[in-house]
């Protein structure tokens, strides 16, 4: 029996055992299991599959398309094992960090009989979990077939995964869910040979949008986690089912393929599950609106070429390294996107303005396109792949004045949270007056890789990707955050892609990479073209031909500049938005998956083959060569500024040292004449990781400097702005604070004297209750007030106190925040950054400051009004 007849009678063996399971097997009724949802009729039968595979001993990939809601399905079958089987756990969920607060949400929510772990965090929580854990088991004087961890499931990460693999696999869980499991697509990863050769775990489930990414090698690899006795080797599997480069599609081959994955494998796709009647899902279009290159971004896009000619002639011809051409393609790309992207080409001083939009093609396009879609009140999901295009789109929010949320890989795990629960909630109008209210969100920016797996965002009915990834799967992910089980609204995906460039190339390769996931696992597509399906990364070296001479139009000794033609994008804007709201209008000419041009062009023009012809080829490389002698003096001045740099660095060291004796020099002063710093250091973040629920932002009319007219029983802090000019004002909280104490300007004027007064510092000054104890519990009633340096004086400046520097207020609301939530106090302060006139933008920033630390430290913070005089 060869190796496919092998497979092919595991497969037959596999559905006839899950026949005589079905026949044995009751009805599925979840109530009997604790779950508290009513699943949908999908979902009822992905269940009911995932628990015959059980009773046959299959581990099994559960491959519904993304939005199907497969968390759901897994906590039900975990259910299921507890109420049902008599399997008490442990049960073991591994997930991205980004999903861990939306698998907690939904057990809590849908079963609440499961009890849930999630253990995540810095390495001292982990171990106060760990020790927790230990504590219960040795308390415990349970049977030993009943579990004794204090636990059904441990909710982590595949990070925490490895880092603490010593503890964790020597836990034998009864099964184990991978969510997102496409992670396991490398057979040669770590984590795919740490979990298969160090965790006890028998029995498992995959869980992922994408079975297939790029290659049949992919699909092993996760069928090998689930199976290896059944299928094998690589080299077995590649040889029977791979095809080689540019060999026809063999059908056959491939329908035998099906029948296999269909044993273990159970895939759903909402096009099928929509048109069988048993799902209802809002409408979806995908369009893709072409941009050209601006006068700027030309000319950045061909210096870049004519720079790496060498390099792209040797791969052309197949004589140099792929890693070169990515490198050369990431360059290309950045040009495509916006020319902010290089360093020294963004105009300085560097100043918010109109030339930010228009020094990239995309970006007049996405201005056009967010104004209409703000306008209409719809709310945005804007994806990049590149977390320094955010940077650069960022800048665009804050000069459109447009509300936003950020969420890329450097984002902390509990901003992250917030970030998602802020854009998700719907705004309360009403529920305040019209000034302490505040926007929701208008757009998301997320950076495709960091937020395209595993969130819901069903808040945002339209998708823009500003870039597209390389893998086409992954954008395929991000769309589903929004067109998912949850959605209400018809969602639209708008594609922003700039012609005649590398960004075609990548898109017609996508094209063809979707279409292998079609051949293999019949997924739906709307074209009955066949396709030629190959393993690709990338842009291959054979691409660079087209890529070259498609830019035939990008004449290099023309410097012409090319202005954008505003009422053709106006129309094409206008039309899309208009498709949306009347798809049966007959004016409108825009199909699903349309093309839509800018440029005066025709779409296919020029066709994006390897085979082009040699002699239009050798002409372009020629034109290139005539314009590239000045790429010698740009390699001159590239050695000058690295020399710069190394001067700098040494300068830098100087400074450094010349920094570190002027501290200890100041430090020796303070002791010999007995001045100790009010300054509040060694912030200690909180531990949990966790936004708490306890903390509120309040806002009240009132004097914030009377705290305990508000909160009579709690102790304070009054927290008030003040410049490091060490020159105590009059009027408003000055006076106030005078009043209040002497003590309060005498500190402030006293920490000018000693060279104790900067910016981000938090001086907090004990007005009420004696000395602060550490060890005394009883905090009642104690009041501080925190002096914030948050401004600059120069008495030179024309207007020399400077406005408030967001970076040091949020500084300094952390050491007070802190500082507060380690004396058991609410903070009290006025409104700022919000006077008559002021830029909204700025209470806007703040507001969003005071609502994360007080999530993060689980405190009150007051915010006070001034009540004006009714004449």
């Amino acid at each position: 029996m060869n190796y496919e007849q092998r497979l092919i009678a595991a497969a037959k063996c596999v559905f006839e055992g899950d026949a005589r399971a079905a026949t044995a097997e009751a009805q599925v009724n979840c109530s009997d299991y604790g779950v508290t949802a009513t699943l949908k009729p999908h979902q009822i039968e992905g269940l009911s599959w995932l628990i015959r595979r059980y009773l046959i001993g299959v581990n099994v990939i559960l491959g519904d398309e993304m939005g199907l809601g497969k968390t759901l399905q897994a906590i039900s079958f975990l259910s299921y094992l507890k109420f049902s089987r008599g399997l008490h756990g442990p049960f073991l969920i591994l997930c991205p960090l980004s999903v861990t607060d939306g698998w907690v949400s939904e057990v809590n929510q849908f079963a609440p009989k499961l009890t849930i772990l999630r253990y995540v965090g810095d390495k001292q929580h982990r171990r106060t979990l760990r020790r927790e854990m230990f504590e219960h088991v040795q308390k415990q004087s349970s049977p030993p077939n009943v579990q004794a961890l204090p636990f059904d499931v441990l909710l982590t990460t595949y990070d925490i995964a490895l880092i603490d693999q010593d503890f964790l696999s020597q836990i034998p869980w009864n099964y184990v869910v991978i969510d997102e499991a496409q992670r396991l697509k490398n057979p040669s990863s770590v984590l795919y040979n740490v979990l298969r050769e160090s965790y006890m775990m028998p029995r498992c489930l995959l869980m992922t949008g994408t079975p297939i990414q790029n290659s049949l090698t992919e699909l092993w690899a996760l069928l090998h986690f689930c199976m290896p006795s059944i299928f094998g080797r690589l080299e077995q599997f590649c040889s029977k089912f791979k095809e080689g480069k540019g060999a026809p599609v063999d059908k056959e081959k491939f329908k035998s393929l099906r029948y296999i994955l269909g044993a273990f494998m159970l895939r759903r796709t909402k096009s099928r599950l929509i048109q069988s009647g048993t799902l209802s899902l809002p409408p979806l279009t995908e369009i893709t609106v072409m941009a050209p290159l601006v006068t700027l971004q030309k000319k950045v896009y061909m210096s870049i070429l004519r720079r790496e000619l060498p390099k792209l002639l040797a791969l052309s011809s197949g004589t140099s390294s792929h890693q070169s051409l990515q490198n050369i393609v990431i360059q290309l790309r950045k040009a495509c996107s916006h020319p902010y992207l290089f360093a020294g080409i963004e105009p300085e001083p560097y100043e918010e303005g109109e030339h930010l939009v228009q020094a990239s093609g995309k970006l007049v396009v996405l201005d056009q396109l967010l104004q209409k879609l703000h306008t209409s009140g719809h709310r945005v999901l804007l994806f990049a792949q590149m977390t320094h295009t955010l940077d650069v789109l960022q800048d665009y929010m804050e000069l459109r004045k447009y509300p936003y949320e950020r969420l890329d890989g450097s984002i902390r795990a509990e901003e992250r949270f917030a970030a998602i629960r802020s854009f998700s909630r719907k705004s309360g109008i009403g529920n305040c007056n019209s000034e302490a209210d505040y926007d929701s969100a208008f757009v998301f920016m997320i950076s495709t890789r960091a937020g395209g797996v595993g969130l819901n965002l069903v808040a945002a009915d339209t998708v823009i990707f500003y870039e597209q990834d390389w893998n086409p799967q992954v954008d395929k992910q991000a769309l589903q955050r929004a067109h998912r089980i949850g959605q209400m609204n018809h969602v639209m995906s708008i594609n922003l892609v700039t012609e005649r460039t590398v960004e075609e190339v990548i898109m017609q390769r996508a094209e063809r990479k979707l279409q292998l996931s079609h051949d293999v696992i019949g997924e739906d597509d709307n074209t009955d073209k066949e396709k030629e399906c190959k393993d690709m990364v990338g842009v291959a070296p054979t691409d660079l031909r087209s890529v070259i001479l498609s830019l035939h139009i990008l004449d290099p000794k023309q410097n012409s500049d090319h202005q954008l033609d505003m009422s053709k994008l106006n129309d094409i804007i206008d039309k899309v938005i208009a498709f949306r709201h009347g798809g049966n209008d007959p004016t409108v000419e825009i199909d699903s998956n349309d093309v839509l041009q800018l440029g005066g062009h025709g779409r296919h023009d020029v066709d994006f083959d390897p085979g082009v012809d040699e002699a239009s080829y050798l002409s372009w490389v020629e034109k290139i060569k005539e314009t590239s002698e000045k790429c010698d003096e740009s390699a001159l001045e590239e050695e000058r500024n690295k020399r710069s740099l190394m001067v700098m660095e040494e300068k830098r060291v100087k400074a450094e040292s010349v920094r570190k004796k002027a501290e200890e020099k100041k430090l020796a002063k303070w002791e010999a004449q007995g001045y100790e710093s009010l300054d509040v250091k060694d912030v200690v973040g909180p531990t949990n990781n966790m936004l708490l629920d306890s903390g509120l932002v309040n806002f009240v009319y009132g004097d914030c400097t009377q705290p305990s007219k508000v909160s009579p029983s709690d102790s304070s802090i009054i927290f008030s702005c003040v410049d490091d000019s060490g020159k105590w004002g009059h009027g408003g909280m000055f006076d106030a604070l005078a009043k209040l104490s002497p003590q309060i300007p005498s500190a402030y004027e006293r920490a000018s004297e000693f060279g104790d007064l900067h910016l981000g510092d938090l001086h907090l000054i004990q007005v009420t209750g004696g000395d602060v104890d550490n060890n005394n519990n009883n905090n009642k009633g104690r009041e501080w007030v925190g002096l914030a340096v948050v401004q600059s004086y120069n008495p030179r400046r024309k207007v020399p106190r400077s406005s408030i520097s967001i970076s040091d207020l949020e500084q300094c609301l952390s050491k007070a925040s802190f500082s507060a939530a380690k004396n058991s106090a609410s903070i009290h302060m006025p409104r700022i950054g919000y006077q008559d006139g002021a830029d909204r933008s700025e209470w806007y920033s703040v507001e969003r400051l005071l609502r994360k630390y007080a999530a993060l430290y689980g405190i009150k913070i007051y915010v006070y009004y001034f009540r004006r005089s009714s004449s």
